[in-house]
């Protein structure tokens, strides 16, 4: 699955719920976890894989694959912590964030089951960071805006020389494809 990065307009949508959890979904939890393990990642939203819904994977440092469907998170902590968070989305860029070092969570599972989860640690904070996903916004909106205004800034060239580049791939493959129409129509005509 391709990860969307930021400057991506999905990445800054509100998600709409998920009215059921399919086999076809399912499916997609574990393309998510695939994706995520081969980023080095412990959390995956539905945005950051081009899908406008709610729901994200995570397995955090108890190495548990967690499902959260339509999540909500209903509780926090008064008590704040600090850690510098990171994101495959905006990938190279680190920032320490303030959140709360609690959070009571309710979701539906990878089977539409309902759970409620009380976390803490990191744990709290993966499932704060890909929940704030859903609602398109991205850590360093969280943090000091000076940094947000200067990822932001970088990543939109980073996407610009992405787009240059594949315009350019798909250029040569033109002209690669009409070279072999021309050869083959050569052929044909003898």
């Amino acid at each position: 699955m391709k990860i969307y990065k930021l400057g991506e307009e999905i990445l800054r949508q509100k998600c709409a719920p998920v009215d059921e959890v399919t086999d076809e979904l399912r499916q997609t939890f574990e393309e998510m976890f695939e994706t995520m393990n081969a980023a080095n990642g412990v959390g995956l939203a539905a945005p950051q894989v081009g899908i406008a819904q709610r729901f994200f994977v995570i397995v955090s440092d108890d190495d548990v694959r967690r499902v959260f469907v339509n999540p909500q998170i209903i509780a926090t902590s008064a008590e704040m912590g600090e850690y510098d968070e990171g994101c495959l989305s905006l990938p190279g860029f680190n920032e320490k964030i303030m959140r709360p070092l609690r959070v009571t969570v309710q979701a539906l599972n990878e089977n539409g089951k309902p759970f409620t989860l009380e976390a803490d640690g990191l744990l709290a904070r993966i499932i704060q960071h890909e929940n704030d996903h859903l609602d398109g916004i991205v850590y360093i909106d969280r943090g000091d805006p000076a940094f947000a205004a200067e990822v932001t800034a970088k990543m939109q060239k980073r996407l610009e020389k992405a787009a240059k580049k594949e315009a350019e791939r798909e250029r040569k493959r033109a002209k690669i494809a009409a070279k072999i129409a021309a050869k083959e129509s050569k052929k044909s005509s003898v």
